[in-house]
């Protein structure tokens, strides 16, 4: 599980870097302020849990369930969240946003704010 956290979050920070350069760059031209502001978010979110992943893999056995658990609401969830809202920028600058990828945000929202709740219950078991 080592392994998994620490290549999904050099696989999220290298995508992060160049998202986030394309964003700034490229995007300007096409792209609304508010659809800047939402994809920054998006770039954002993907960069901080690349850093959490890549973190805890060092600093982590991962071996139990909830420990895999967590990694994978962060992995899921990153992906989920971000690359939802990368894909209703895209679609919204185009004129035909993608309505079916609003759901998913909240949801993957959702699965990273569990993976934080099970980093927690971690810690707290760690003391008891």
């Amino acid at each position: 599980m080592v392994i998994v956290a620490q290549s999904f979050g050099a696989l999220f920070g290298l995508l992060a870097v160049i998202f986030g350069a394309f964003g700034a760059h490229a995007l300007k031209k096409t792209f609304s302020e508010d659809q800047l502001k939402s994809f920054e978010t998006g770039v954002k979110y993907q960069m901080y849990h690349a850093i959490v992943l890549i973190i805890l893999g060092f600093n982590l056995n991962l071996i139990s369930v909830l420990e895999s658990y967590m990694i994978y609401c962060f992995i899921v969830g990153t992906f989920l969240f971000s690359f939802s809202i990368y894909g209703l920028t895209f679609s919204s600058s185009k004129g035909k946003k993608l309505r079916v990828l609003g759901p998913i945000t909240p949801l993957g929202g959702l699965l990273l704010v569990i993976g934080w709740a099970l980093l927690l219950w971690n810690f707290i078991e760690g003391f008891i």
